[in-house]
């Protein structure tokens, strides 16, 4: 029904036929759901801002956690490898003052 104004005239014309009552209640079912429907789809338009907030939220915070994860996976790879090493190599640049060897 796309206005009010057709819902009228068509409650007339099924009293006016006499419907039978599992009829009745067929209609009254529907009118019921559709409007329950139109509840939900208005309730959903009205708070689709802050579920979209929320998801955008969310998601970057899995994205932070799967970067630390990252971060924290590569520090295991690379802690076996510095515990064979002298203090500085492991420093990364050291000073030619602290040559361990001559070349």
């Amino acid at each position: 029904m796309e206005t009010i104004q057709e819902l009228i005239p068509l409650a007339k014309e099924l009293m006016a036929q006499k419907p039978g009552r599992k009829l009745v209640r067929l209609y009254v079912l529907g009118g019921v759901l559709a409007l329950v429907g139109a509840v939900l789809g208005l309730m959903e338009t009205l708070c689709s801002p802050f579920t979209a907030a929320d998801r955008l939220r969310d998601r970057e915070a899995a994205v932070a956690e799967l970067r630390a994860a990252q971060e924290r996976k590569a520090l295991r790879e690379r802690a076996p490898l510095e515990k064979d090493k002298p203090p500085e190599a492991v420093q990364g640049c050291r000073a030619l003052s602290n040559r361990l060897h001559a070349s």
